[in-house]
C-alpha cells in the first residue's frame, strides 16, 4: 500500500503522514507545465486559525529562468504583490482593464461588453453589459419566446425550494423552457424573497454564506459552469447564459412597482408625447437563464431504484461514464453544493438496445451557482461532494473518460482558453474584481492538475476528492512561471 493510500480519508481533510505524496504531485505539475523547465521550491509559514500551532507549506515554481538567489528572493517577498493584466503586463497594485482604462486593483473594472450585439440592461444596481453573441440562435429564440410569452400574461412561477429567488418561465403555450435566477434575488442580494434565508442572515451572520464564495455571483457561476461542460464535451449541463427579463412575479421594490404603475398611466394618458419617449413596465433583471429538461428526475430517488433494480450491464457502464463525467465537472469548478439531490437522471428503460445503452439513460448537472471558489474551504465547513460516498465513487475511472478528458486537461493552451473565457464572462459582473479572479484560476489549475494526476494514475473518483488541495498560481514575474502552494490549513467539520 503506498503513502497516499494510507493517508487517504473521506474528502482529503486529513494531514498527511509524510511529503511523498505531494512530492509525486509536484512532479507530476513539472511533467505537465513542461519537462525542460527547472524546479524550485521555496519555504513559507502559514499559521491556522484552528491551532496555535504553526506548519509548513511548500511551494513548488516552474520556469524557464534560473531560481532566484535567496537575497533576492527575500526583497521580492517584501514588495507589494503585483497584479497580472490580460494582456500580461505587471503593475503595482492597479490593473488595465481591456478598454484601456486604469482602475486600482481593488476597485471594479469598467470592461466593455465583448464581441457580439450588445444590449444595454438598466437595473436597480445600475447599468450592465449583457453580452449577446449570435452564435447560438436557437438559445435565443428561447429568450426571446419567454419575453413574448411574459407580455401575452404567461409568468415565471417561482420555485419554493432552494435559498434564492429561482423562476419556471414558461412559452405561451405554458410549457416550461427554462429556470430564471437573478443576481439581486441571490442568498446575499437585497431582494431575496426568501425571509427564512433573510432572518438567518440578519440574526445569525457567522452562519450564512461560503466565505470562499464572491457574494452574489452566483448566476456567473451557473453560465461558467455550462461554458466549462461544453469546452471539455462533457454535455451533461444544460446550457445556460446571462440574459435580462421583467416579469410581476419577481421580486421588486415598491418604489419600482410605483414607478412602473406611474409610467403605464402616462404613457397610456399621453401616447403622442410621453408615449413616444418612456418605456413602461418594470426595469429588467439580469440573472442566469438554464434550459429546462423535461422527464428527469432527482439522482437520489433513482439511485434507491437502482440498488433495488440494478441496470443492465451495457446501461451500468454508460451511466458510470456519465458520473464519471459528473465528477470532473463538479470537481474542476469545486462545486461546493453538490447533493444528490440537485444532479438529475433520466431512465426510459423501453427504450433501451443492447448496442445503444446512451439513449436510455441520461444525467444532468443543474445547481452549479455555488462554485468556483477564490480559495479551498478552509473555515468551519468543508462542503464535500456528496457523490463520494456512492458506491460508483468506488470504481476506477474507465477508459472512456480518460480517453475524454486526460489529453485536454493537459493541453495548457486550451487550459488557457478556458480560463481566458470564463474571464469574459465574470468580467461583465458589476462587482468583478480581477484579483479574485486570478485566484479563482489558481484553484481551477490546481484542480485540473489532481484530476490529470487521477485519471493517468488509474484512481478512483473517492481517491481523487482524497488528493491534497492545491493552488496553481500564475507568477507576477512571468506569464510562463506558475508556483504550486498545497493548502495546510483545513476546515474544523469535513463532512458537511
Amino acid at each position: 500500500m503506498t503513502q497516499t493510500q494510507r493517508s487517504f480519508r473521506l474528502c482529503g481533510h486529513t494531514t498527511y503522514e509524510a511529503d511523498t505524496t505531494t512530492e509525486e504531485q509536484a512532479n507530476f505539475f513539472h511533467t505537465v507545465y513542461g519537462p525542460s523547465a527547472r524546479r524550485y521550491r521555496t519555504r513559507t509559514t502559514s499559521s491556522s486559525s484552528n491551532s496555535k500551532s504553526k506548519a509548513e507549506a511548500t511551494s513548488y515554481a516552474i520556469s524557464s529562468e534560473p531560481p532566484p538567489s535567496p537575497r533576492a528572493h527575500a526583497k521580492r517577498q517584501s514588495l507589494t504583490p503585483t497584479s497580472t493584466t490580460e494582456d500580461g503586463k505587471s503593475s503595482n497594485g492597479r490593473t488595465t482593464p481591456s478598454n484601456g482604462r486604469i482602475t486600482p486593483a481593488t476597485g471594479r473594472a469598467r470592461t466593455p461588453g465583448g464581441t457580439g450585439e450588445q444590449r444595454r440592461l438598466l437595473t436597480d444596481e445600475g447599468e450592465a453589459n449583457v453580452p449577446l453573441p449570435n452564435d447560438d440562435p436557437e438559445f435565443y429564440s428561447l429568450v426571446t419566446e419567454a419575453e413574448r410569452a411574459i407580455e401575452e400574461g404567461t409568468l415565471p412561477e417561482r420555485i419554493y425550494q432552494g435559498s434564492s429567488g429561482s423562476y419556471f418561465v414558461r412559452n405561451r403555450e405554458n410549457l416550461t423552457i427554462g429556470v430564471f435566477k437573478p443576481k439581486n434575488e441571490e442568498p446575499y442580494g437585497h431582494l431575496n424573497p426568501k425571509w427564512t434565508k433573510w432572518m438567518q442572515k440578519m440574526c445569525f451572520p457567522c452562519c450564512f454564506g461560503r466565505s470562499c464564495l464572491i457574494p452574489n455571483q452566483g448566476y456567473m457561476s451557473e453560465a461558467g459552469a455550462s461554458v466549462v461542460d461544453q469546452k471539455l464535451d462533457l454535455n451533461i449541463v444544460p446550457k445556460t447564459k446571462v440574459v435580462a427579463l421583467a416579469s410581476e412575479t419577481f421580486n421588486y421594490t415598491a418604489i419600482d412597482k410605483a414607478k412602473a404603475k406611474s409610467v403605464k398611466f402616462a404613457t397610456e394618458r399621453f401616447p403622442d408625447t410621453l408615449g413616444k419617449k418612456m418605456r413602461p413596465g418594470l426595469p429588467p433583471k439580469i440573472g442566469s437563464f438554464q434550459v429546462f429538461v423535461n422527464g428527469y428526475k432527482d439522482a437520489d430517488n433513482w439511485i434507491r431504484r437502482f440498488q433495488e433494480d440494478p441496470l443492465p450491464g451495457p446501461v451500468r457502464e454508460h451511466f458510470q461514464h456519465l458520473f464519471e463525467k459528473l465528477v470532473c465537472l463538479d470537481y474542476i469548478i469545486r462545486n461546493t453544493d453538490r447533493g444528490n439531490d440537485n444532479w438529475l437522471i433520466k431512465y426510459d428503460k423501453h427504450n433501451y438496445k443492447i448496442d445503444k445503452p446512451e439513449e436510455c439513460i441520461f444525467v444532468a448537472a443543474i445547481d452549479n451557482g455555488l462554485a468556483f471558489p477564490f480559495k479551498h474551504p478552509d473555515e468551519w465547513r468543508a462542503y464535500p461532494y456528496y457523490w463520494a460516498w456512492l458506491p460508483y465513487a468506488n470504481q476506477p475511472f474507465s477508459e472512456k473518460t480518460r480517453d475524454l478528458l486526460l489529453h485536454k486537461l493537459k493541453n495548457l493552451d486550451l487550459v488557457k482558453e478556458l480560463l481566458d473565457e470564463l474571464y469574459k464572462l465574470f468580467k461583465h459582473d458589476k462587482g468583478f474584481d480581477k484579483s479574485l479572479f486570478d485566484r479563482q484560476a489558481a484553484v481551477m489549475r490546481g484542480q485540473i492538475l489532481n484530476l490529470c494526476q487521477a485519471l493517468e494514475s488509474g484512481m478512483s473518483p473517492l481517491q481523487l476528492v482524497q488528493m491534497p488541495l492545491l493552488r496553481i498560481e500564475c507568477d507576477s514575474r512571468s506569464r510562463s512561471s506558475f508556483i504550486q502552494q498545497f493548502q495546510d490549513k483545513y476546515p474544523f467539520f469535513s463532512s458537511c
